[in-house]
């Protein structure tokens, strides 16, 4: 802390901002505020650029060689998960997905897109790590290679991969949104994001709405890939629990997988 306090220069006060890495900060001199990350996303400036997240004002590399980013300071509201069903969420996701500068910066730093035996792999190799003798996760697995012919050779796209209502903050003043914490996101099938955002907020009789904001029509392939991952990831979700000695939680996605299969 006292390192970045050093770094910005006398009267700057640095706190903690919370979050997952513990790598975040709010820094204050006088009326001025910032966001500070260190070594955060280094496609920030396209995301920026695009209005995805708030404005990118600086990056400076420390002498450790930590990148320092900061950002505006946004005073904003993490969205609640009723709002997830409004048009301004699709209409984002879409601009997301749809940016060819966002895609074409995550190949030049050597994004290869997740297939699905990849991704398929890397799930066995979890659950075997994990040591979880479950019935219900057998038969996920078994689902999963069963169905990935239907989930094969589709376009990719950058997802965020972490669609939870509170990385999706409203600006108070300008009613902006913006799409924050990009830490996990990958090349992948935009399957992925909408079919969790889907499962996860939007009630099933609402999915062809929301989908015609977004800008697709909902098919039989879709609801196909976007099943497909929602089972993935929640066997990942589930595999994530055990391992972090929180059985409750998994119990309670592991009932969820029943409800999927």
């Amino acid at each position: 802390m006292n390192g970045l306090e050093m770094f910005l220069g006398d009267g700057w006060e640095v706190q903690p901002a919370g979050g997952a890495t513990g790598e975040a900060y709010v820094a204050r001199y006088g009326d001025q505020q910032v966001f500070l990350k260190r070594n955060s996303s280094p496609f920030l400036a396209v995301l920026s650029a695009e209005g995805i997240v708030p404005k990118l004002l600086w990056t400076k590399r420390l002498e450790n060689g930590d990148v320092i980013t900061a950002q505006r300071w946004v005073k904003g509201q993490e969205l609640k998960a009723n709002q997830m069903k409004d048009s301004q969420v699709a209409n984002l996701l879409s601009t997301i997905h749809g940016s060819s500068e966002l895609l074409d910066m995550f190949k030049r730093i050597g994004n290869e897109p997740l297939v699905p035996e990849v991704m398929l792999e890397n799930l066995h190799i979890q659950t075997e790590l994990a040591d979880i003798g479950s019935d219900r996760i057998q038969l996920g697995m078994d689902y999963l290679k069963s169905n990935i012919h239907k989930v094969k050779d589709f376009p990719s796209v950058v997802c965020h991969c972490d669609i939870n209502h509170n990385n999706w903050m409203i600006d108070d003043a300008s009613r902006n949104l913006y799409l924050i914490d990009w830490d996990g996101a990958m090349v992948a099938d935009p399957a992925l994001d909408i079919g969790l955002l889907l499962y996860s907020y939007i009630a099933e009789q609402d999915w062809p709405e929301w989908l015609h904001n977004y800008g697709i029509e909902l098919d039989q392939s879709l609801r196909d890939r976007m099943h497909w991952y929602v089972v993935a990831q929640t066997i990942t979700l589930i595999t994530w629990h055990y391992e972090r000695g929180q059985p409750e939680e998994a119990m309670k996605f592991r009932e969820y997988l029943v409800t999927l299969l």
